[in-house]
């Protein structure tokens, strides 16, 4: 997977560092929806978020897990 972002980020092969994620509160317990990823910088000193949405009941939490091998 290749993911190119802006200027303050690099290309990169290696594929994601995290997916984020934000967790919803419903009557049946937590629901778990995937709204971007991130991805290290080539030089080794940040990271990028990149964002695909944003949830209408947003609370400015974004939990960043590890991908697992789907």
């Amino acid at each position: 997977m290749k993911q190119t972002t802006n200027d303050t980020a690099s290309t990169t092969a290696a594929g994601p560092l995290y997916h984020a994620f934000h967790v919803a509160e419903t009557a049946s317990g937590k629901r778990w929806i995937r709204i971007g990823t991130v991805f290290a910088h080539e030089d080794g000193q940040g990271a990028s978020l990149i964002l695909d949405a944003l949830p209408f009941n947003f609370d400015g939490r974004v939990v960043l897990r590890t991908p697992k091998a789907e």
